[in-house]
């Protein structure tokens, strides 16, 4: 007879011994709804403040970005839906206490206004066309006529799209990395991080690219400042969430987190924009891509490693 060892009754693929559920879909889907909530906040902000003449990359060009990175994150997310025909019950009901409502009404919204804010500018980007459709002609004077009021709807979607985006992990009660309110404020902030690089980048005025590195910078402090605050949470908290923190302080996840994350994401393009403000010649493009790579690996990271955490059942 053989004598067997029963350590657990649970048998279930994708789940035992941990959830291996998400995959790169998910990250890449909240990397470009965050990037696209920061693109819109620093758009319609200017335009709401009136000063559109001192970020006209951050109002008109880097705009064009934003509905090409909400379709891609749609797209992602599409491909990573097991029942993808039944998409469309999501808009069937609004659920207040759920998340993923919030986010896909959210993003019902956001998406077309984002096309029409971009396709304003169009005449601007491109004179040479021959504008012919007198009623899109109508249309987009329109549109540049209550510029204002269509800004302060989109700067209130874009806080509730990048906020959704860390929302919708730590509203996963059981799993204890992603279980802590400050994924909200945190995910917000890398977005507005990285929409702020991505204009820095794109932008050729030399004021606004030094306005936009020292708003980045500033973002780059509080968003460490969010991170150091939630690990001195899950330490000072359960067993469970302490051994979450432990992925990162000497588990499997150290080297990439501290790397890719902190030192490349964030410190290291941080002291590039000091560097500019200080006088250095520093090409924009380095700390802005650094940025944003940081961005796309921290939602990597943490989705990989919030599904290995479990409480011990």
């Amino acid at each position: 007879m053989n004598e067997e060892l029963i350590v657990s009754g649970r048998n279930i693929p994708g789940v035992d011994p941990h959830l291996t559920l998400w995959h790169w879909q998910i990250p890449l889907y909240l990397f470009l709804g965050g990037l696209a909530a920061g693109l819109i906040f620093f758009a319609s902000l200017y335009v709401i403040m009136g000063k559109e003449e001192k970020a006209p990359t951050a109002i008109k060009w880097a705009s064009f970005i934003t509905p090409i990175a909400l379709v891609i994150g749609l797209g992602a997310l599409f491909l990573d839906l097991r029942h993808k025909l039944f998409f469309w019950r999501l808009y069937t009901t609004i659920r207040l206490e759920s998340p993923m409502s919030w986010g896909a009404w959210t993003l019902l919204l956001v998406t077309p206004l984002s096309f029409i804010w971009s396709a304003s500018y169009l005449r601007e980007l491109v004179p040479s066309w021959d504008w012919k459709f007198k009623g899109l002609y109508d249309f987009e004077g329109w549109v540049r006529r209550n510029r204002k009021p269509f800004a302060w709807v989109m700067i209130v979607l874009s806080v509730i799209l990048g906020i959704y985006t860390g929302i919708l992990l730590s509203a996963f009660n059981a799993r204890p990395l992603w279980n802590t309110s400050i994924l909200g404020p945190l995910f917000l902030t890398s977005g507005l991080s990285t929409g702020a690089a991505t204009i820095m980048w794109l932008s050729k005025d030399h004021e606004e690219k030094k306005l936009f590195g020292r708003i980045d910078l500033l973002l780059i402090v509080i968003e460490v400042f969010f991170i150091v605050h939630m690990f001195m949470g899950f330490l000072a908290s359960t067993e469970v969430q302490q051994e979450a923190a432990s992925l990162f302080l000497g588990g499997e996840f150290t080297v990439a987190f501290w790397v890719f994350v902190m030192i490349l994401g964030l410190l290291v393009p941080a002291f590039l924009e000091v560097l500019e403000w200080l006088g250095y010649k520093v090409p924009a493009a380095v700390p802005a891509f650094l940025v944003l790579f940081g961005g796309l690996m921290f939602r990597l990271i943490m989705v990989e490693a919030g599904q290995i955490t479990r409480y011990l059942y």
